[in-house]
Order: C-alpha cells, then structure tokens, then sequence
C-alpha cells in the first residue's frame, strides 16, 4: 500500500501531465481529471501537514519552551548571500537593482553588543561634516542685465553703435536733420558651459541635509562666483564668455579730475550715446573703500562717518550708492577698474536650461574607495547689442 507522500507525489505527477498539454489543449474529461487530481492531492496534502503538526507538537510537550535559534553570518560573504535571499535578489539581479547590505558586525567583532551597555558603549563616533568656508559676497552682477532663454548652441544678433546726428532747429520747408543708429553689424556668440565638481565619502552621503547644503551652498556658490568673473571681464577665448570689458565698450582714462567726477562723466557718456539711463556700477572692494572713506577738507567723510552721517546729520549708512546707481561691489572685476552701464537695457544673459546637479560612484576608483562624485554645470551666454551702453573707467588721478 502507497503513504501518503506516495500517493501525493502520484496525483501531483497525474495533474501536472495535464497541465503540460496547455490550457487550450485539453478536453473536457482531462479538465475533469485534473480537477478530481487537485482535489484529492490538495486533501492528502492537509492529511499530511496535520500529522507533521501533531507529531511535532507532541514532541515538544513536557520540555522546556526553546528559543528559536538565529542564524548570525560568520562573515561578510554568508551577510552578503543572507542579505539577497532576504530580498528574493541573486547576485546577477543587483546589476539592475541596486543592492546595500546593512552594516555587518561578526560574531567576533566586538562592537557586537548593542547599546550603551556594551562593549564599547560609552564611545560614540560623529563624522564632522561642518568645513570651514571663506566670505562669500553676494553675487548680483548676472541680475543687472535683462535674462532670455535660448533653444539652440548659439546666439545670432545685431550690434549697434553710437547715434548719429542729432535734433537742431530748422527754417520753414528746409530739410531736416537726421538722427538715427548707424547699420549695426551681426555676432554670434556661443553658449558656455560652466561646471565644477567634487567628491564626498560614503558616511557624508548618508546624511541627506549635509549633501543638500553643499550642492546649494558652496557648490552653486563657487560656480555663480565664475559666472560672474566671466560676464564681466572673460576673454572670449577657448570656451570662455566674452564679457562687457572686452566689448567695444566706451572708456574713460585717467584724468587730472577725480575718480569719483569721472564716473558720473560716464553716465553722461551712456546717455549721449544711447539714450540708456545708467542703471548700475560695478566695482572692486578696495576701490570703492577708497570712494567710501574719503573726506572733505573738513576732515569729515563724504559717505557719512561711523557714528553718523555727513557733520552728524542721518544716520550711518551701509554700502551707500554711487551717485544714485545699484552699486555691485564685487571682486569680480579687478581693482583700478569700473564699469558703468546701462546693463537691462544694454546686455541679456541667454541660458539653456538651469543649474544642473549629478551624481555617480562609477567615475575613476569612487566605487572601491567609498566615495560619490558630485558635478554642478550650467550653460550660458552674453549678448551685448549696445556696446556703448558701458564705459569703462579707469581709476587714478594723472599728475
């Protein structure tokens, strides 16, 4: 006589040969068949789940309740192997579905035992995330020029000169005098790419703010600070922008008169040539400190004093204006030079898309040395149609 493993395994075999055929293969005594097959191997199968049940419990009955072992990995490898049969993963499957283990402590290890109570407890270790950074300034000098968009790698467009002619009182019938921009000449400028990167450890990514604050922060910081070195004074060399400086912008050389009487010359200069107000100036730290502590014959100083404003009337002003304009005092130009403009009606920044930030373990030995690469870039361009919209000053007195 057949067990009841026996008989099981029969009807199993006896239902899977009709299931082998396929579903739309079988006549209606086969599915039939199969049904009583299911049925009776389904009610063996209870049969015999129970008696295993039964004879194990009473086994058990008398004895002392024991814990259910937990089977520790003896190493990294048995971890590793544990770890992806949790998950239902082989190793083939982890080069679609990226797999993490959770950290491994072995059996040996003393850092086994949990808790303040184990062995070494009391020490904790934290990873100093905090670095020290320099002064950042503000960066604006992108803001004062109007912002467009562009689709392509290029940006095709007129440039205009100076007006020619100008308005003068005229006899009855007599002609006219004319006053017009010259025929402006067309230059194509290319989109720059400005990007940076640098790399973290493992237990740095672990901690998501810190990440966040490095890409916002000093990351985007560093890549606006080129940004604006470029916009103002880049070469238009290799694959550098071709700033406001080395335009055909207008100048103003040294003179016997004052710095400060050349720059609002400048604005006169601007308006003549364009009819653009001048909406801002640029100018280095050092020299718009000179500017700033300047005094009258009085010993008092132009911009207002540190306790007061000028021979104590107002109070102290922070980074007063140049005559009036949206004064950018920025290292970005290079000290002894400033630059007036009309900048929104003037110049426009084009870019292509936004910041962009990436990320990846894959690049050079990142991937065996727990470390991830991260990398900011951004794409952009300048166009300057009214050149003489900006002058440049050159500070210093002549003899």
């Amino acid at each position: 006589m057949k067990t009841l493993l026996e008989q099981l395994a029969a009807e199993k075999k006896s239902a899977q040969a009709i299931i082998d055929k396929g579903m739309e293969n079988i006549t209606d005594d086969e599915q039939k068949s199969l049904k009583e097959h299911y049925e009776k191997a389904k009610s063996l199968s209870e049969r015999v789940t129970l008696f295993k049940s039964v004879n194990q419990d009473l086994d058990q009955l008398g004895e002392q309740p024991k814990a259910a072992a937990k089977s520790h990995a003896k190493s990294l490898g048995e971890f590793y192997v544990q770890q992806l049969q949790e998950k239902n993963l082989t190793v083939a499957q982890t080069k679609s579905h990226p797999f993490e283990t959770p950290e491994f402590k072995a059996e040996s290890d003393t850092h086994v035992a949990g808790g303040p109570d184990g062995a070494y407890g009391p020490i904790v270790t934290d990873i100093d995330q905090s670095a020290v950074w320099p002064y950042e300034h503000t960066l604006t000098v992108a803001e004062l020029f109007s912002s467009g968009s562009v689709s392509g790698n290029t940006i095709k467009y007129p440039v205009y000169g100076a007006f020619e002619g100008g308005a003068k009182t005229v006899k009855e019938g007599a002609q006219k005098p004319q006053l017009h921009l010259p025929e402006p000449t067309w230059l194509m400028d290319s989109l720059a790419e400005v990007a940076a990167w640098w790399k973290i450890s493992d237990d740095m990514a672990e901690d998501l703010p810190y990440v966040v604050s490095e890409i916002d922060q000093h990351a985007k910081y560093n890549l606006l600070l080129q940004e604006e070195i470029q916009l103002v004074s880049g070469d238009g060399s290799d694959a550098n922008i071709n700033g406001v400086l080395n335009r055909e912008v207008q100048t103003l050389a040294k003179a016997k008169d004052s710095d400060q009487d050349r720059i609002f010359k400048a604005t006169t200069l601007i308006s003549t040539a364009t009819g653009f107000p001048a909406d801002a100036v640029v100018i280095n730290p050092t020299d718009y400190e000179a500017l700033r502590l300047s005094k009258d014959a009085n010993g008092q100083y132009f911009g207002g004093g540190f306790f007061s404003g000028q021979y104590g009337m107002g109070g102290v002003l922070q980074n007063p204006a140049l005559w009036g304009l949206r004064t950018v005092v920025t290292p970005s130009i290079a000290a002894g030079t400033v630059l007036v403009g009309a900048f929104k009606a003037g110049g426009m920044v084009f870019r292509k898309g936004g910041l962009r930030a990436d990320s990846t373990n894959s690049n050079e030995n990142d991937f065996t040395n727990d470390k991830i690469t991260f990398r900011v870039k951004e794409r952009l361009g300048l166009q300057v149609k009214y050149p003489k919209a900006f002058v440049k000053v050159t500070l210093g007195q002549t003899a």
